[in-house]
């Protein structure tokens, strides 16, 4: 039965059941969103607004430090996965139990952690800036927080930003970017019995492969850590008969760049790379610097114990850097079950993110 109110005063795990089990698959986080101002709302320490499906809240208590913690409420379609239940799943460690379900680990869990502590943190050591956004999962122009950073960035401005994206208890500090691009080739029609009258653009195409196999991809440091850069072809489409040569084919190449590059040099390099091609970018989004020797980050990472790791992926952390604010990526659940039909999230993990994230808060 759909959750009509969230206790956040109950275990993290159990209130991840409750969140989990209120269905908010992208275009659909309203009944969500609903829950969750209403149950914000009851915090009186708490300055609570509305962005569409979006819930900001954050407290006002004049500190002189500001952090930002944000996750998205949304997930991808059901899959026969709720409502959600506990399993028992092998380990390194013997039986371990996971909390089994869609959105348990992209990114409910954290979304969990991060309600029970804005509730619960009425005193924090930093003024808290909570972040629950919508329609992550879809089209980049439909994210709820790049909405709030074009309407009000004032909601989004701090000195640090955790986004509790799955990443196994640990910290993933800032992201690669990314960059997409057409190489496409041309060449002249013909009649597939007369190919010498024409020229065919798909043969064409094996220079670029050539280029991309010949490619050395690089790691780079960029503070204290080691993003590793790649470059691949991800499609390749042309021809439009079998018995027709193709007159234009083109590659599909995904570049996933170290944040040390912007989206220009990225771009740049690629125009290097594929010299005398005809080269069209098609979708790009620059990384994030992990800002890792900011005073918020180290104090963070003294109270975790723990040591960060590059994101090689892209996530919202990105928009934090646009706007200055560095970030990393900490949440429970393993990232490659996400999305999974089998999702699911240790138990362990959630209370691991929850005793950190309220040390850093409270020391």
């Amino acid at each position: 039965m759909p959750e009509t109110k969230l206790d956040l005063t109950i275990d993290a795990v159990e209130l991840t059941r409750q969140v989990c089990d209120v269905q908010s698959v992208s275009g659909n986080e309203k009944a969500l969103a609903d829950l969750i101002e209403t149950a914000l709302r009851a915090c009186s320490h708490l300055e609570v607004i509305r962005d569409a499906d979006a819930i900001v809240a954050r407290t006002n208590l004049g500190r002189p430090t500001r952090v930002l913690i944000a996750g998205h409420i949304d997930t991808v379609p059901v899959a026969d996965n709720l409502p959600t239940r506990f399993v028992d799943i092998e380990g390194p460690n013997g039986n371990e139990k996971h909390l089994w379900g869609r959105g348990t680990v992209d990114m409910k869990a954290g979304v969990a952690v991060q309600l029970k502590l804005a509730a619960e943190l009425t005193n924090p050591n930093a003024d808290i800036t909570w972040i629950f956004y919508d329609h992550e999962e879809v089209a980049a122009d439909l994210n709820g927080l790049g909405r709030i950073s074009r309407n009000r960035p004032e909601l989004l401005q701090g000195d640090f930003a955790v986004l509790c994206e799955p990443s196994s208890a640990g910290i993933e500090g800032g992201c690669n970017g990314t960059m997409r691009i057409d190489v496409t080739t041309h060449g002249v029609k013909a009649h597939s019995a007369r190919p010498w009258m024409g020229k065919n653009a798909i043969h064409g195409v094996a220079e670029v492969l050539n280029r991309l196999n010949a490619y050395q991809t690089q790691e780079i440091e960029v503070e204290g850590l080691v993003y590793r850069e790649s470059l691949n072809a991800v499609l390749i489409k042309g021809g439009i008969a079998t018995n027709v040569i193709p007159d234009s084919a083109t590659a599909t190449i995904n570049f996933r760049f170290a944040p040390s590059r912007s989206v220009a040099e990225a771009e740049a390099h690629l125009r290097e790379v594929f010299q005398g091609f005809d080269l069209v970018v098609t979708d790009s989004a620059g990384g994030a610097r992990p800002g890792l020797d900011q005073p918020a980050a180290a104090a963070f990472m003294a109270a975790t114990g723990l040591r960060a790791k590059p994101k090689y992926g892209w996530t919202d952390v990105a928009r934090f850097s646009e706007l200055g604010v560095p970030a990393v990526n900490f949440g429970p659940g393993d990232p490659n079950k996400a999305h999974a039909d089998d999702e699911s999230v240790p138990v362990a993990q959630i209370y691991e993110c929850e005793e950190a994230l309220r040390k850093w808060l409270t020391a």
